[in-house]
């Protein structure tokens, strides 16, 4: 997996967070859908054995939406404003 944030690159903006969140948000929602098929599948081809690891990678990834999330709610709509002390 590529690095999203490579060391010579400047820190992402709002609007760049914004997109973080919801990209992780999407991988957490296909995980936890796998998970649930799993759990639930008849089918010997899906091992019942991957649920937990499974919602676990869901819940890791809807933790890390939720921090982009915080992060941009943090930062300034635009990177014009300033902020006074």
């Amino acid at each position: 997996m590529r690095d999203p944030f490579p060391i010579d690159s400047p820190p992402p903006t709002r609007a760049g967070h914004l997109h973080l969140a919801d990209s992780a948000l999407r991988r957490a929602e296909t995980l936890a859908n796998r998970a649930e098929h799993t759990a639930l599948s008849d089918d010997p081809r899906f091992l019942q054995e991957k649920t937990p690891a499974l919602v676990a990678a869901a819940a890791l990834w809807a933790d890390v939406a939720r921090t982009h999330a915080a992060i941009a709610a943090a930062l300034p709509e635009r990177t014009d404003q300033t902020t006074e002390d």
